[in-house]
């Protein structure tokens, strides 16, 4: 067993160390705005205490506001641009590593499907997975970080 957790960027001009024993838990998030950045059917995230990441690299953040009128900032890669985690001020205790740039990702099971009325009609969701149609109650989130 490690007592860290390691990730990085396509480029690897960007590294970050997760203070954990374990991997984090992941959910998938089906959302038109997650589709739209990553260019994919869906993402999948990883929730972290924001204390417990560590990172080196030319990384830049990019702070946008949401409708619900909290910001998020996004950390990318200088270089390649992959982003990497985000947090932002609603809950700011917690990180959102982008699931695919953690070096075990292929490790990781989604404990939780959000927004699942924009998911792609062809993909279909293990019924046994946590689903909901929009976001997660606050609770349910907090339940992956025990």
């Amino acid at each position: 067993m490690t007592d860290q957790i390691e990730g990085g960027c396509r480029c690897g001009a960007c590294r970050y160390t997760l203070a954990s024993e374990k991997m984090p838990p992941v959910y998938a998030c089906h959302c038109l705005y997650c589709q739209t950045w990553s260019g994919s059917a869906f993402t999948e995230q990883a929730i972290i205490r924001s204390e417990t990441i560590t990172a080196t690299g030319p990384i830049v953040d990019y702070a946008a506001s949401r409708s619900s009128g909290g910001v998020s900032t996004q950390f990318i890669c200088g270089v390649c641009h992959t982003r990497l985690w985000n947090t932002n001020t609603v809950w700011r205790a917690i990180a959102v590593v982008r699931a695919g740039t953690l070096d075990a990702s292929d490790e990781l099971i989604p404990l939780m499907h959000i927004w699942t009325k924009r998911k792609q009609p062809w993909l279909t969701i293990d019924p046994a997975v946590l689903s909901f149609a929009e976001n997660a109650p606050p609770a349910e989130f907090m339940k992956l970080l025990a």
